[in-house]
């Protein structure tokens, strides 16, 4: 406590002292030296901070994190706001809003998510608070708007610095994001189990990290006119989520923190299952595992990753009988440069139903996108995408998009939000396999969109 004190004690005799009797001690020399060190060291200070900054992976993290760290964190003062959120102006003069592909499954952007994206955002409030026993609580609530409602997808509390022998697992219960790895490039969750329940995060095994809960699916219903009733146009649902629990359940889990040479490794497990809620002719299992294998340097990251998914796809609440899926990919970040950087990812997707094979399909897909910095302010940055789902009954469907946007940001690298960002997108796609199921000639859609957007996460 005295050595704390001494700094201050310092300056405020340094405030009362005439600097020359203070530098009657020290030479001029001396004093230069002084000055000098303390300098380097605040430059070296702000070039850590930089260097720590550019080295991120090329994941792009929407989720806002907990208030409650690490055991040995500073309480912040107040409470804490954090989010994600995209807005602009998006102008169609072709044939769709959004360049998609009939039939893709691997993504809500999966030709390409720049210049390719719809509005909303998510924006949480979150709370800490330290127990007299060290103990690091923080409760958390989110709001989106992604559509015409206001949802609430957060409302949960956790607690870490509990157990001595294992302070950093962290313990949570609540309605939650849950197990959603994503990929930014295109959009999309390769796991998704939000829900309320509980479980318990980073909890070290050996050195090793092990996450487990139990998570139910939260009821939720789409909108329905009701013309039977006294006003025709009434909406009896709003398609927002509900309060109770869906009656669809899941078992979690993940191993992490793991080394396989130069290699990161992560490990996933999960095991769907319904209760008496859902109708026992509707109720099944599903269970589905996952591996990611990643590997950072100084010149970006690359990352493999596999699912396997039996009764269901991303999800073991959706499940479907007789269903298997695979999805793989490889997606990275190289940095030719500070100011040239590329990001790029490959995957495919199989989704093989044994009971009905009419939708049977195989999903290719193909992104790059090379980013140019002229300074720390503005970038240039292109991306090319490329999409074929071909049918085992017969038929494919595919298409190409290209964009090109002109973007202002924060600070320079990819991963720095806020960023307000000019595009033009351009794109054909031929959905083949569709015009001929449904019996229509249009099979074939050009694309040309301008817009405008902000986009940030905080």
């Amino acid at each position: 406590m005295k050595m704390k004190k001494l700094p201050l004690i310092m300056a405020v005799m340094a405030a009362f002292c005439p600097i020359s009797v203070l530098a009657q001690e020290f030479t001029q020399e001396q004093i230069d030296a002084i000055v000098a060190k303390a300098v380097d060291k605040a430059l070296a200070e702000r070039q850590a901070k930089i260097d720590a900054a550019t080295d991120k992976k090329a994941d792009v993290i929407t989720e806002p994190q907990s208030a409650a760290q690490s055991p040995d964190m500073a309480i912040p003062f107040g409470v804490k706001f954090t989010g994600y959120a995209r807005y602009g102006a998006h102008f169609q003069s072709g044939d769709q809003k959004y360049v998609g592909v009939d039939g893709s499954y691997n993504g809500a952007s999966a030709i390409g998510r720049l210049g390719n994206e719809g509005n909303g955002g998510e924006f949480q409030l979150s709370k800490a608070f330290k127990g007299d026993n060290g103990a690091i609580w923080d409760v958390n609530v989110m709001f989106d708007h992604w559509g015409d409602e206001v949802n609430l997808k957060k409302a949960y509390a956790g607690v870490t610095n509990l157990l001595d022998s294992n302070p950093n697992a962290y313990f949570w219960a609540g309605r939650d994001f849950h197990q959603r790895p994503q990929q930014g490039i295109n959009d999309y969750f390769w796991m998704n189990h939000d829900g309320q329940g509980a479980g318990v995060k980073n909890f070290d095994i050996g050195g090793v990290q092990f996450d487990v809960a139990a998570v139910a699916a939260v009821e939720s219903c789409s909108p329905e006119v009701m013309q039977d009733e006294t006003n025709p146009s009434r909406i009896t649902c709003t398609g927002g989520s509900g309060t109770g629990d869906k009656g669809n359940y899941a078992l979690t889990s993940k191993i992490h923190g793991m080394k396989v040479g130069p290699l990161d490794l992560e490990l996933y497990a999960n095991y769907g299952f319904d209760s008496k809620a859902i109708d026992s002719s509707e109720r099944m299992k599903a269970w589905q595992g996952g591996v990611v294998l990643s590997h950072t340097n100084d010149s970006g990251v690359n990352k493999i990753i596999a699912r396997y998914s039996d009764h269901s796809d991303n999800s073991v609440f959706n499940k479907t009988k007789d269903l298997t899926t695979v999805y793989a990919s490889f997606e990275g970040l190289h940095k030719f440069s500070q100011r040239a950087q590329v990001e790029y990812l490959l995957a495919f997707h199989d989704y093989d139903n044994k009971a009905d094979n009419t939708d049977n399909r195989k999903n290719y897909g193909a992104i790059i996108r090379p980013m140019y910095w002229w300074n720390d302010v503005h970038s240039t940055w292109l991306e090319a995408g490329y999409q074929l789902v071909r049918y085992d009954q017969g038929g494919e469907n595919k298409g190409w998009k290209l964009t090109l946007s002109q973007n202002i940001s924060i600070a320079m690298g990819p991963e720095f939000r806020p960023m307000l960002r000019f595009y033009v997108t351009g794109g054909q796609v031929d959905n083949q396999r569709t015009a001929h199921v449904s019996g229509t000639d249009d099979q074939t859609l050009d694309d040309f969109n301008v817009g405008a957007m902000w986009e940030a996460w905080f």
